[in-house]
């Protein structure tokens, strides 16, 4: 692939459009952008063009394709505009019908409608970004790249629900999993560093930030995630629960007289680490409370390390044996603490943390973490989905790398 190919990264939520625009062969972002309150009449889009940023407001249609129109008009300002050779786009929701990335046609179009059902907040704006790119760039191919994909290896052991099987044959419910793609690219990263085959690994990685997920990956392929038919699965997160007890909303219906639209809410936006806290969601935050002896940010984090902890040693199951135990996201990379509890509850298992090792792996350095003693390695890889969807799109749409 010739210096000059550039893919631009296109991730649209509901209300937001956040780009990238990456020189694959180089792995370098050459400028970014985020637009915000897309929708809404004070709608704005933050370009970053050589660490410097420049805020403009949305002043025609507020809508996605005005952010989209937008990036456009600053990519050709930029000169970048005739390098750009394709668009990759993340899609959060592709049921059973995707299990890889794929260009996008008409057909693909339509699948990913038909998995609106599954992620009636993602899906719908992933459409949406997708149109507007098609509209403002026709002539570039397109591929979408789905979160849940890299999921779709999981056995049915794994992924099904101990429900009447009619209710996933009717309606696909089973467990899904998110974050694929930055489990596809950490899980790679991960054998790279150690210098060892992926197809002869076992590794566990969790990816923790806002929300948060773990994985098992055997051989490079998923066995087990924690996150299931939506993201309220699993882990405890920054404002959702994770598991909790099916009964309870039958429980607060009838002792605390709340929809089932009420505690769904409550459920996803104000529990977690701030429902356990009363203080923030925001591990930051948290860590600094906690060390001024703050009760509730004290136990918020001592929770999300336990309940982390013991998905550890189930993800252990899935894969068999484990080479390595892998931190990444927002959390995973910086929060030296919490990887160390963690870390701590999973002695039995003869994981040792190296307390120094552990201190200097932050901010986007990749590293071991573990002592030499321990059973397996414990290590920090930053995560890229960004560039995992642009070296997918540049290899689908025959860009040579």
């Amino acid at each position: 692939m010739s210096e000059q190919d550039l893919v631009l990264v296109l991730n649209c939520g509901s209300s937001s459009v956040k780009a990238a625009v990456m020189d694959v062969a180089k792995k370098e972002v050459l400028m970014s952008c985020l637009a915000e309150k897309v929708g809404n009449t004070d709608a704005f889009i933050t370009f970053k063009i050589n660490g410097e940023k420049h805020k403009h407001t949305l002043t025609d249609g507020h809508d996605h394709v005005a952010a989209v129109m937008a990036l456009l008009e600053q990519l050709k300002e930029l000169g970048l505009y005739d390098r750009v050779k394709a668009i990759g786009h993340r899609v959060v929701h592709g049921g059973e019908r995707f299990t890889q990335s794929t260009v996008i046609t008409p057909e693909v179009m339509r699948d990913i409608e038909a998995c609106i059902v599954l992620a009636p907040l993602h899906n719908p704006a992933h459409i949406l970004g997708i149109r507007a790119a098609q509209q403002a760039f026709p002539e570039l191919p397109q591929v979408a790249v789905f979160d849940t994909a890299f999921h779709q290896t999981m056995p049915p052991h794994a992924y099904q629900y101990a429900i009447p099987s009619t209710l996933y044959t009717r309606y696909g419910v089973r467990r899904y999993g998110a974050h694929g793609t930055s489990y596809r690219f950490v899980a790679q990263e991960t054998a790279a560093f150690l210098q060892r085959d992926i197809n002869d690994m076992s590794m566990v990685i969790a990816h923790l930030g806002n929300g948060a997920s773990i994985t098992a990956v055997k051989n490079g392929r998923s066995q087990d995630t924690s996150m299931g038919l939506t993201p309220l699965e699993g882990l405890v997160m920054g404002t959702r629960c994770g598991d909790i007890d099916p009964s309870i909303f039958s429980f607060l219906a009838s002792n605390a007289k709340m929809s089932i639209e009420q505690i769904t809410e409550m459920l996803n936006k104000e529990s977690g680490l701030l429902g356990l806290s009363d203080l923030s969601n925001d591990c930051r935050t948290l860590e600094e409370a906690a060390a001024n002896g703050h009760k509730g940010a004290i136990l918020a984090l001592e929770v999300f390390a336990y309940r982390l902890a013991k998905y550890v040693g189930g993800m252990m199951v899935a894969c068999g044996s484990l080479d390595a135990l892998v931190f990444t996201g927002g959390i995973g990379e910086n929060s030296t603490m919490l990887r160390e509890k963690v870390v701590n509850y999973l002695n039995v298992f003869g994981m040792i943390i190296d307390h120094d090792a552990n201190k200097v792996a932050c901010f986007g350095t990749p590293g071991v973490i573990s002592t030499k003693d321990s059973k397996a390695a414990v290590m920090v890889i930053p995560t890229n989905e960004e560039l995992m969807i642009a070296q997918d799109t540049a290899q689908l749409t025959g860009m040579r790398l």
